[in-house]
């Protein structure tokens, strides 16, 4: 009997599911941080990190089938001994509270700046964590559901895009391409690549799929969706700002839309923003349920409800003491992109290298 039949997800909800957890807070900010490092030739920079991620994607697909009745760190557990797969849960149960902890904290700042600035950052903190409770403690197939619920819910939001250029845009600020040559591209690429973060989560989402011949098509179409959000909202934000007045604003995404009012809104903006905290939410449910998971795994419990109050108590605990900043978030983010580098793009590539080798030699001694 397979271990997680209980909590199987289709192939749209896989696919969902991570182009959910792609399209988070990097929306936001990416427009400003592709014109800062590679001007309106950081499109091209876009396309380059999607192919990347893409092919990162179809690695982690080809490790699963080693062991495609588990998760990552049964696969480890099973290839090379129960302490790699303690070692691994530590590791990524850090990593996906990270993760989750800077989705989670950036989304209070985005309300906290532009829709309720006289709330107290715990008070945003724990409506944020009570549907996350809700939601996330009804485990993968739950979170499948709403995330496809999400994506539907938020199929007309390009439509807001549609007004801005309406009232001003220039797609000669496209030209020329490439006007300062391919090095300031080719470096802007990692802000792109870590952008698309959230493929990862297949090591513990491939066991749960009810298809599992379509994981590398479910993959790449979750890509895809993902660059078409990305490249679509940046190619607006470039034709309509300036390729030096886009670097002036924090989030171009949202300061696009403040150019538009319709007679029943005024603030199009807030609208939005509003809106997109669902595409938020499903970033940060996943990763603490992601989170919570490989605890309950590293002690061998099943106490999701009890871990998940220690990790809202943490995260709580940091804003009220700490009282998180938007520079605070930046470096936090930028140590993050360092840490996924090294663990979402150099690690699957020499896992899937040791395994190949590991089943090479058992193959000949076998022979």
């Amino acid at each position: 009997m397979k271990k997680y039949a209980y909590n199987e997800i289709t192939l749209m909800q896989y696919i969902l599911l991570i182009h959910g957890m792609q399209v988070g807070i990097g929306v936001l900010q990416l427009p400003r941080l592709l014109a800062e490092k590679a001007g309106t030739d950081g499109w091209i920079s876009l396309i380059i990190g999607w192919l990347i991620s893409m092919l990162v994607s179809l690695v982690i697909t080809r490790i699963m089938k080693f062991y495609p009745e588990g998760t990552l760190l049964e696969l480890l557990s099973h290839y090379f001994g129960r302490w790699a797969g303690k070692l691994a849960a530590v590791v990524f149960c850090a990593y996906f509270f990270y993760f989750f902890s800077i989705v989670i904290v950036r989304a209070v700042l985005f309300l906290k700046l532009w829709i309720l600035p006289q709330t107290p950052d715990a008070t945003i903190l724990i409506l944020l964590l009570i549907p996350s409770c809700l939601i996330a403690l009804g485990g993968i197939r739950i979170l499948g559901r709403y995330a496809e619920l999400a994506f539907y819910m938020s199929l007309w939001l390009p439509v807001f895009y549609l007004f801005p250029l309406s009232v001003s845009h220039h797609w000669l600020h496209l030209l020329p391409v490439l006007k300062e040559g391919w090095k300031p591209v080719l470096e802007a690429t990692l802000s792109t690549v870590v952008s698309f973060l959230g493929f990862e989560t297949a090591f513990f989402l491939y066991p749960f799929l009810q298809k599992k011949q379509s994981a590398s098509t479910g993959m790449i179409i979750a890509n895809v969706l993902t660059m078409v959000v990305y490249l679509g909202i940046t190619i607006v934000c470039f034709v309509f700002f300036s390729p030096d007045e886009i670097t002036q604003y924090n989030e171009p995404t949202l300061s696009v839309l403040k150019v538009t009012e319709l007679r029943f809104v005024e603030r199009m903006e807030i609208v939005f923003l509003a809106f997109y905290l669902f595409i938020l939410s499903t970033t940060a449910m996943p990763m603490i349920y992601l989170t919570i998971f490989c605890s309950n795994w590293l002690f061998g419990t099943k106490a999701f409800r009890g871990h998940f109050w220690v990790v809202a108590a943490v995260v709580l605990a940091y804003v009220v003491f700490f009282v998180p900043t938007f520079p605070q978030s930046d470096k936090s983010q930028v140590i993050f992109g360092n840490i996924a580098l090294c663990l979402c793009f150099v690690f699957p590539f020499v896992l899937w290298f040791l395994l190949w080798m590991k089943t090479r030699f058992a193959r000949r001694k076998l022979a």
